[in-house]
């Protein structure tokens, strides 16, 4: 019977074509690969909008929160809802379970909101809206924009007329979001005196402002002839057209609006504003789309800018303020060069073995085909060229060529008996295709609990998982069909051992090691108890050293951008704030790491949520080499250090990742949520907590989102005197909306965009709470009657934020871990913390966002081991229709895990969810030298009638040879992975660890524990008769 690689090894010009169109097939494929940091993670997540301007947070939080979450709430499939109730806005998070459409999601979300209009106050100036968020979405790119000679207002309107539209319909960009100063507009001023004496209340007021403002359709003249279009006078845009509006009109006399009040023309909102480099700015934080690649959607964005600047003013300066595809094209440029020195050294190691270019070259054939044809199969797939899929393609590279390796090996052990080349290789391929199949099948079963994973990091870890799955399919058709071709036509000769004084060299040494070791495996073989004894060791220490290692989660990339968020007393003013919050940027940009800042106050306040006393910072670091080779949390500690002098302001700061999960931002990496019912005790118990991790070991930068509560002044109606002065209460609520809230009244429509009308009282009466003594309200017979006459003013306080998690008050403490503390380290050491608090029954505290998704990582471990070992053994099991010989091949895998864990220890490393994905590839790689042992033996049992103690011994000597050669090439291929200096190397260094650690243990274990388990097995299964045949399953012939 033929076994499957003779056809090719018969048509060596078919099989050379075919391996060529491959090759160039997979090139094109590379050059069409999306290039990000890590692979594209689709978190189906929906922020939901709403605002009311002037109403303070618990109202927002009760008005327009609460209707909102409970229709919300009913949708299917969601995860997390969290909301942030501020001044004048509500945001609601949403999160589905990943793999739930988002365009579904978004359908449910709408009816929902639909639903609960009934509910909330008719007074939002707006709908609430909703738009499709990514919460791992750091921005990409940041523009500012600047002028010497416009206001922010003007600029603002520029970047969101203009700029951020047509940024917007760049291929692959996500959102472009435009941040600082606000929308230009007419602002109304009123004078409170000079309505009271005009005898004019304010809402009269507005109501002449909304009917003089009015825009509709007038209809049309359609005559016998001809038919004409009726206008009306066009809508007013200016302050100075708005002055002239008449408010009252009595016995021939006119009250104008300039008459009782300031009008011109300002912005929407006053108390927004931001910053670049110390100037006066505005800024538009880009994002990408999920599957877009970032290196061509930030080059196109940027090659749009000189076309945009012809349709913007002259005095508009556009400039970069980050752009985060430098640290990603250098990640990428710095993996492929590792990709590159691996390649080199695996086909270093097989030259040193074969000492011969033509065996080298049959084998190396199998990285660049390898690689092409995983390259195709990855474009395919939809995946893209990251970090993880790189490391994939470089750890691949150490055992791509394990099977060409194994198959040429063969060949020599036949030219060495004799034979033809050409009858050398159809035997060998014929011989060693069962080998070769097993090998590649039970690696990829090992990546099959990887492949099915679910969570944030199991989609992560599904491409890398199929990426390294499309490497071994293709290497082992490869190993299958082009290597044994090539051995056929172009070896000749065995490679003689002392042709040459590198031959004599490397033969001596290798013969002295096979020596070596023929003797101690007689003496192992003499003592197997003591053996068994010390794989039950191996074991022993593996399961404890795994308990105590600490585990990580994913290790920090150094993205060369912070991200800030500034935190000053609850009871600060705007102006106040302005002036901390330059002095912040001032120490920022003297630090000589930085390269740019972008800060901003007001709208949507910082990562953390809103708030009046917080505002937000983007930090751009110059490139490494330009910081003295500081990573940027080392940056960080060090502006940490020097921030420490600014009394009444905190800034909080994290190194922007690609992975970030939960709904809720705050001010730093990781969170932990107070969760009550009752919002007494939730407020008597949050600050009691939050003081308990100031004083927990391993964590920083800890921060709360409930703030102290911030001053307010309440007003209390005394309703019998309002009555008798005909004074409504609704008309009080119009009278402080009109005066303290930035009341939008009106709509003014451009052909570009819509503007607003601001109604508010003179700006000089909204510093002081006196000033209510001003306001007036209309009571019976048009009589003004002053407000401090039908209300009693109370000092106060009121939270500045509220905020909700699964409906309920909630509050969130957010923390940083220090470089050298495992994240698992800090948790345990925040659980003992809370422990020890005793909090009561209606209080619970629970992990969120990358703390929580660590944790379920880090449970879910030791099931994703079994599992892989399970799935081996299954797939060894069919392919060897034994029960037994299953178990002698896994049991190389505990000295794997021994010597990873043993790496991790001594070098520092906690177990991250990378140098987890390292034990699990440990399973599929080590595996094969008990494959190559029993395989072996098995062949020396069935054919030529060996004992099973003689048939072990000799398949041990004759494999010492392929898996020395096939462990040196997996160990070298991890070496750049350690040493590598580059960016990214955070991420790909505890991968490199485990694999060393565990090759360099299990290389010396395995070659004497192998052989005992078998013979310990066989005798169990009664099975030490010479000659018992085994059913042969080959099902590569």
């Amino acid at each position: 019977m033929s076994s499957l690689s003779e056809p090719f090894i018969r048509r060596p010009v078919g099989t050379t074509l075919l391996a060529i169109g491959l090759f160039l097939v997979g090139a094109v494929a590379y050059n069409f690969l999306p290039v990000a940091s890590i692979p594209s993670v689709d978190f189906p997540s929906i922020r939901v909008s709403a605002s009311r301007p002037g109403a303070d947070p618990t109202i927002m939080s009760s008005t327009v929160a609460a209707p909102l979450e409970r229709r919300l709430g009913e949708i299917a499939g969601i995860d997390q809802i969290t909301s942030t109730s501020s001044l004048g806005t509500t945001s609601i998070s949403l999160q589905f379970a990943i793999g739930r459409n988002i365009d579904r999601a978004a359908r449910d979300v709408q009816a929902a909101i639909n639903a609960s209009l009934a509910d909330l106050p008719t007074d939002l100036p707006t709908l609430p809206n909703f738009r499709k968020a990514n919460p791992a979405a750091a921005p990409v790119l940041i523009i500012a924009l600047t002028s010497k000679t416009m206001l922010p207002g003007a600029i603002y309107d520029v970047a969101d007329t203009v700029i951020a539209q047509r940024i917007s319909q760049v291929p692959g960009v996500g959102e472009a979001t435009v941040s600082g100063a606000d929308q230009p507009a007419v602002r109304i001023q009123l004078n409170p005196g000079a309505l009271a004496t005009a005898g004019i209340a304010s809402d009269d007021v507005r109501n002449a402002i909304v009917n003089a403002n009015g825009i509709g359709p007038v209809g049309t003249f359609d005559g016998s002839t001809l038919g004409e279009t009726i206008a009306a006078n066009p809508q007013m845009r200016t302050a100075a057209q708005f002055r002239d509006i008449v408010i009252k009109a009595a016995n021939g006399n006119f009250v104008k609006l300039s008459d009782v009040a300031t009008v011109l023309d300002a912005t929407r909102n006053s108390r927004s504003i931001a910053w670049f480099n110390k100037q006066p700015a505005v800024l538009i934080l880009i994002t990408k789309q999920q599957d877009a690649n970032v290196i061509d959607t930030v080059d196109r964005v940027k090659a749009l800018l000189p076309e945009l600047k012809q349709w913007i003013p002259g005095g508009v300066e556009i400039s970069i303020l980050s752009d985060r595809t430098g640290t990603i094209r250098a990640n990428v440029e710095d993996m492929e060069w590792t990709l590159g020195a691996t390649a080199f050294l695996v086909m270093l190691v097989v030259f040193v073995f074969v000492r011969r270019m033509t065996p080298t070259v049959a084998a190396g054939i199998s990285v660049p085909l390898a690689l092409a044809g995983t390259c195709a199969a990855m474009w395919v797939a939809g995946f893209s060229i990251n970090n993880l899929s790189l490391m994939a393609l470089a750890v691949s590279v150490g055992f791509v060529v394990d099977d060409a390796i194994v198959m040429i090996e063969n060949m020599y052990r036949n030219l060495e008996d004799g034979m033809k080349p050409y009858q050398a290789a159809l035997l060998g391929a014929k011989q060693i295709g069962f080998t070769v199949l097993s090998i590649s099948i039970s690696l990829v079963a090992a990546f099959i609990p990887l492949i099915f994973m679910d969570g944030i990091v199991g989609r992560l870890f599904r491409e890398f998982s199929l990426t390294l799955t499309f490497a071994i399919l293709v290497s082992m058709v490869v190993s299958l069909t082009v290597t044994p071709m090539i051995c056929a036509h172009y070896i000749k000769t065995t490679v003689s051992p002392d042709a040459t004084w590198f031959d004599r060299l490397v033969e001596g040494s290798l013969s002295r090691m096979v020596r070596f070791y023929e003797r101690t495996l007689h003496i192992v073989l003499r003592f197997p108890l003591l053996t068994m004894l010390v794989f039950a060791a191996t074991i022993a220490l593996t399961v404890t050293l795994y308990i105590k290692t600490p585990k990580g989660y994913f290790p920090q990339d150094d993205s060369g951008l912070v991200i800030g968020s500034t935190r000053a007393s609850p009871d600060v003013s705007f102006q106040a704030m302005l002036g901390l919050q330059q002095r912040i940027a001032d120490i920022v940009m003297a630090d000589p790491a930085v390269a740019g800042v972008g800060s901003s106050l007001g709208g949507s306040g910082g990562p953390g949520g809103g708030g009046a006393n917080r505002g937000t910072m983007f930090i751009s670091l110059k490139a490494p080499e330009e910081r003295d080779g500081l990573t940027t949390q080392q940056v960080i500690d060090r502006l940490r250090r020097n921030l420490g002098m600014v009394p009444g302001i905190r800034l909080f700061m994290f190194a922007a990742q690609d992975l970030r999960a939960g709904g809720r931002q705050s001010d730093s990496n990781y969170q932990y949520t107070l969760i009550s019912s009752d919002l007494d005790l939730l407020a008597k118990w949050a600050p009691i907590v939050a003081k308990r991790f100031e004083t927990v070991e391993g964590i920083t930068d800890i921060s709360s989102d409930r703030d102290a509560a911030g001053l307010a002044l309440n007003l209390s109606i005394d309703r019998k005197t309002a009555a008798s002065l005909g004074v409504q209460v609704q008309d009080i609520d119009n009278a402080l909306n009109n005066a303290f809230s930035q009341r939008q009244i009106s709509t003014i429509y451009t052909q570009r965009n819509q503007y607003k009308v601001v109604l508010e009282v003179d700006p000089r009466l909204q510093g002081d709470p006196t000033a209510l003594e001003k306001i007036y309200v209309a009571g019976a017979g048009d009589a003004q009657v002053p407000l401090s006459a039908v209300v009693k003013m109370e000092r106060g306080l009121s939270p500045l934020s509220v905020y909700h998690q699964a409906s309920f008050p909630s509050n969130t403490i957010s923390f940083n871990v220090p470089d050298g503390v495992p994240l698992q380290t800090a948790t345990d050491n925040i659980l003992r913390a809370v422990e020890e608090l005793h909090m009561p029954e209606g209080i619970r505290g629970e992990f969120a966002g990358n703390a929580a998704d660590s944790q379920k990582t880090a449970s879910k471990q030791p099931l994703l081991i079994l599992g892989a070992l399970i799935a081996v053994y299954i797939v060894l099991g069919v392919l060897y229709e034994s029960l037994a010989h299953p178990l002698t091949i896994i049991s190389t895998l505990p000295s794997a895990g021994l010597g990873a864990l043993l790496a991790l220890q001594l070098t520092n490393t906690p177990l991250t969810v990378i140098a987890f994905i390292g034990i699990i590839l440990l399973i599929g790689i080590v595996k094969k030298n008990g494959i190559m042992i029993v395989d072996f033996a098995l062949e020396g049992e069935r054919h030529r009638g060996l004992g099973s103690e003689e048939a072990i011994f000799e398949a041990c000597i004759a494999r010492f040879r392929p898996i020395l050669m096939t462990t040196m090439a997996a160990l070298l291929a991890a070496v750049p992975l350690v040493l590598a200096t580059g960016p990214g190397t955070e991420l790909r260094r505890p991968l490199g660890i485990t694999i060393i650690g565990g090759l360099i243990v299990s290389q010396i274990l395995t070659l004497y524990t192998t052989p005992v388990i078998y013979l310990l097995i066989d005798r169990l299964r009664g099975a030490d008769r010479p000659g018992r045949a085994v059913p042969e399953a080959t099902p590569a012939e």
